[in-house]
């Protein structure tokens, strides 16, 4: 049996940790020793970028050294990520790391400069946003079983909108027509705020965002909610809002961000960062300020986000081969 490269270092990294771990108090690594430099490859507002700082800001007490968030937005995140790829391999350069970025980039752009598997150190996820199916309150449709039973029956005659082409939204929506063998005819917007306007508006009856971005129009009625992507419910006050894994056995889908490491990072760094993480992620107040965004925290160990993300990349994959999608259509 072949061995696979990626958990082989996964599995150092966690040793590192082990190690890290069971060292003396006294045994503290030098790292960092100047500020850490986090590379975010989207604007500032959106989720990856306040989680970003959020992490940043709290980081820079545990290792009294300035966390610095740089934004580098545009090209689908991939000229961000070039950048944190060259970045040279000694933990002051860490790359913010999404769903789109290293979960639907490798299968979207078919000569894309990178492979996240290869090219990065997974360190550690931080979030996740669960989706949601929302509708103008005049669509007929109350639940996400009234709406599959009304797509069977109008084949093609229903249309719903997204952030636009190769977004978690868009796919995440052709991920549910796929597995419910549904005909819903796809509107792609420049972003998530223009396809929202035209829902409320009742220009379109149904559209895929995030529940961060829909939230305050759910609580105060303006649209209504028919099911989040994730298996589990999604935080408060979206907590009583059906999973379409209810309704479709296995379904999870979400979008997220965590941190990574260019390739040829020392693993010792990379398990103290993932350490320090897990730390805050488990912290009450941490848990709290995540879940007001109708997020969730996503703890775990660079093995475990090694394999989130080869997960991750042959989900979108399929989807992206059997719907076609290509960037910008």
């Amino acid at each position: 049996m072949r061995s696979n490269p990626t958990r082989r270092r996964a599995l150092a990294v966690a040793g590192a940790a082990g190690a890290l771990l069971a060292a003396p108090a006294v045994a503290q690594a030098p790292w960092p020793n100047k500020p850490v430099r986090f590379v975010v490859p989207f604007p500032p507002g959106q989720a990856a970028d306040i989680f970003a700082r959020m992490m940043a800001e709290k980081l820079t007490d545990v290792w009294k050294q300035q966390v610095i968030v740089e934004n580098k937005a545009g090209g689908s995140g991939i000229p961000a990520t070039e950048y944190g790829k060259a970045a040279a391999p000694d933990g002051y350069t860490l790359m913010v790391v999404s769903s789109g970025t290293f979960g639907v980039n490798p299968s979207l752009f078919p000569n894309l400069p990178y492979k996240p598997l290869v090219d990065f150190l997974p360190i550690s996820n931080i979030f996740l946003v669960p989706l949601v199916i929302v509708a103008n309150p005049a669509f007929p449709a109350k639940t996400l079983g009234e709406l599959i039973e009304l797509a069977r029956k109008e084949p093609g005659k229903l249309s719903y909108a997204s952030a636009g082409p190769g977004t978690s939204q868009h796919l995440s929506m052709e991920l549910f027509k796929l597995r419910a063998k549904l005909d819903i005819v796809h509107v792609p917007y420049k972003g998530s705020g223009p396809a929202m306007t035209d829902l409320l508006g009742g220009h379109v009856m149904l559209m895929m965002d995030s529940t961060a971005a829909a939230l305050n129009h759910i609580v105060e009625g303006r649209i209504k909610a028919l099911a989040v992507t994730t298996a589990r419910p999604a935080p408060p006050p979206l907590d009583k809002v059906p999973t379409i894994a209810q309704t479709l056995p296995g379904f999870d889908a979400a979008g997220w961000s965590g941190l990574a490491a260019p390739a040829r990072t020392p693993l010792e760094i990379v398990a103290k960062v993932n350490k320090d993480i897990q730390t805050l992620l488990n912290d009450p107040a941490v848990i709290r300020q995540i879940e007001q965004r109708a997020a969730v925290p996503a703890p775990g160990s660079p093995l475990q986000f090694a394999e989130f993300i080869k997960k991750e990349i042959d989900t979108w994959g399929d989807v992206v081969r059997a719907t076609g999608t290509k960037p910008g259509t």
